[in-house]
C-alpha cells in the first residue's frame, strides 16, 4: 500500500438510487476526514419497490442529478 503525503487526497462517490429519488455524492478524502464536493438529487420514476421497471428514466434521473452536482460545484 501505497503512503500518503499530506497534499494527497482520494475521491470517493456514493449513488443511492431509489423508488423516490436518486442521490449522488462526491467527496474528497484526507487524514482529516471528507470534505463534500457535491451532491446532487433528482426524482425517481423508473424504479419501482427497489425494482427497475424503465431502465431510460432511471439513468435519465441518474443523469440529472450528477448535473446537480456541477451546479454545486460552481456555487
Amino acid at each position: 500500500m501505497a503512503k500518503r503525503t499530506e497534499q494527497s487526497q482520494s475521491i470517493v462517490a456514493g449513488l443511492d438510487i431509489g423508488s423516490t429519488k436518486v442521490v449522488f455524492a462526491i467527496a474528497t478524502v484526507s487524514e482529516e476526514g471528507y470534505d463534500i464536493v457535491g451532491v446532487g438529487t433528482a426524482p425517481s420514476t423508473g424504479m419501482r419497490q427497489g425494482v427497475v421497471v424503465n431502465i431510460e428514466e432511471t439513468t435519465n434521473a441518474i443523469r440529472k442529478a450528477e448535473a446537480e452536482i456541477e451546479k454545486f460545484q460552481k456555487d
